[in-house]
């Protein structure tokens, strides 16, 4: 499936003001992959696929991870997560993705993971820190995103994080390893840097 009729798919299946959220995403993640040295035409395709399953009725999402056979243990975790995983089932199966890197963009957009590639990083920030996005610390992640993908990953982990603790919410343990991970990864960078 080519790049046209996948947003035309993709539009269809949401309200205008989640396909103005996509649009967003896609614009970001163009930008971020250029600053950053990412496969733009990947980063494209993944920021427009990556909220595809998100307005589809929760059992729908589930029975999509169910039918994919594999992380199933998100269904066990916030409902929020489910879309991630059932969208990156779903590019493959109905819109003919076939590259590991573009479905691991889409499916770890919302938890993140360890050892995260530079496309995954890209996507999921773009996520984050698209100009439609308005909540408390976007605007210091934007400018964090100017220089240090993962630093910028860090303090939006870091508030869904907080969010979640303050409102006594479960957290998916893959967010608190990515996030750890990504301090790791920094820390290595500097102490390359010193040596």
């Amino acid at each position: 499936m080519n790049h046209k009729d996948m947003v035309i798919k993709v539009q269809q299946q949401m309200p205008a003001k989640r396909w103005n959220h996509t649009l967003g995403v896609m614009q970001t993640a163009e930008k971020l992959a250029l600053r950053f040295g990412a496969d733009v035409n990947k980063a494209l395709i993944a920021a427009t696929l990556h909220d595809m399953c998100k307005h589809w009725p929760v059992e729908q999402q589930a029975e999509a991870i169910r039918e994919s056979g594999e992380w199933l243990d998100i269904l066990d975790y916030d409902k929020q997560l489910w879309h991630a995983h059932a969208g990156a089932y779903v590019a493959a199966r109905d819109c003919e993705v076939t590259d590991p890197e573009i479905l691991d963009a889409i499916r770890y957009h919302t938890s993140g993971r360890e050892h995260m590639t530079l496309l995954d990083k890209v996507v999921c920030l773009a996520d984050y820190i698209e100009p439609g996005r308005d909540f408390p610390g976007v605007v210091h992640m934007r400018e964090l995103a100017e220089h240090s993908l993962e630093e910028a990953l860090i303090a939006g982990f870091d508030g869904t994080i907080q969010f979640l603790i303050e409102k006594k919410q479960i957290i998916y343990p893959l967010t608190v390893l990515t996030r750890n991970d990504l301090i790791k990864e920094i820390k290595l960078k500097q102490q390359e840097v010193i040596e």
